[in-house]
């Protein structure tokens, strides 16, 4: 009769640490954590802003303390990291069509739109960087009403309409001063080191020739002088 108590215990705690468990992984494998993992280890910090195309493994984080952000795709195993300032604009795309707009240079293109979409919103992070210089995230789709813990359109438009405001005050920071490159600063030094060496040696040259002027003056036979003499006295008798 002890024993049934003692099973159904060890049952009750099995059944417990398998929740547990179970609860854990789930936690682990979340799709907005992954992300923001991968965000993190390519930072080097928590991100300071984080948004997250759900269902489709993509996201996006800023370092503001690092001047840096990352993009992320594949539930964060691949990252891209730019300079804060590489960022040039960002679009708010509801159904194919520019809703809202922040671009480096222009006035912000306000979103008019109250309500939320009917096929699909986009948030489009523009770049100056000729490999890669665009990184989309959908945010939603009509696919996504079937899907369980899914946000729904007016909530996509309103977060990437933060991220516009966002974008846009980031923008309007002035841009950090870029340092010369290395090889550039090397090859003036060269220059200036060629420049002065020319001008030792023509300083030399000149030395050479007025030391060779002097000994010339010094060597001159003594009728030279006798010669110059009478033609200053017939200079004075003429």
């Amino acid at each position: 009769m002890d024993e049934v108590p003692r099973l159904i215990l060890m049952l009750v705690l099995a059944g417990a640490v398998l929740t547990l468990l179970g609860a854990l992984a789930i936690r682990l494998n979340d799709e907005a954590r992954r992300v923001r993992r991968g965000l993190k280890k390519v930072l080097g910090a928590e991100p300071h802003a984080l948004i997250v195309a759900r269902g489709r493994g993509r996201g996006a984080g800023f370092d503001f303390g690092a001047n840096r952000m990352a993009v992320a795709w594949d539930t964060g195993e691949w990252c891209l990291i730019y300079r804060i300032d590489e960022l040039i604009g960002a679009e708010l795309i509801l159904d194919g069509q520019v809703a809202a707009r922040a671009h480096r240079g222009e006035a912000r293109r306000a979103l008019d739109v109250l309500g939320g979409a009917e096929k699909e919103v986009r948030l489009r992070l523009i770049f100056d960087d000729p490999r890669h210089p665009e990184f989309v995230l959908v945010l939603w789709q009509t696919s996504d009403e079937a899907r369980r813990g899914a946000p729904d359109a007016e909530d996509a438009v309103q977060e990437a309409n933060r991220w516009i405001a966002r974008v846009e005050a980031l923008l309007r920071r002035p841009l950090p001063r870029r340092e010369a490159p290395a090889a550039a600063v090397a090859a003036s030094s060269e220059d200036d080191e060629e420049i002065e060496e020319a001008e030792d040696d023509e300083d030399e040259t000149q030395a050479e020739i007025d030391v060779e002027d002097a000994d010339a003056e010094a060597e001159a036979p003594p009728w030279e002088d006798d010669e110059d003499e009478d033609a200053d006295e017939d200079e004075r008798i003429a």
